[in-house]
């Protein structure tokens, strides 16, 4: 047993007597309640959406070039909404395994 193994046994021993062997509720995790679901996905797309548009316009008021990075960025928000909401429903599982 190596260094790192003795650490990571300590602190999982560490954890479960401090009653912390499970980890928060509400980090990293998808939502459990249809509700739930619903409000995110909207927050996601809605959040993605109004920092587009808002970059944009703020762009195209500074450097003149009205509408042509407003709509750039507006279609970048779409994106990057519909993006998140497609990670909220299909998450990827986290490795438990570093290479170093």
């Amino acid at each position: 047993m190596n260094e790192r193994d003795g650490f990571e046994e300590r602190l999982r021993q560490a954890r479960s007597k401090q009653g912390l062997d499970t980890p928060p509720a509400g980090r990293g995790k998808a939502p459990q309640s249809p509700w739930g679901f619903g409000l995110r996905a909207g927050v996601e797309v809605v959040s993605a959406l109004v920092v587009g548009i808002g970059l944009g316009f703020w762009l195209d008021r500074w450097l003149g070039t009205w509408p042509w990075l407003f709509l750039v960025f507006f279609v970048m928000g779409s994106a990057a909404g519909v993006l998140n909401v497609y990670r909220l429903f299909n998450p990827r599982p986290r490795s438990r395994t570093r290479s170093d």
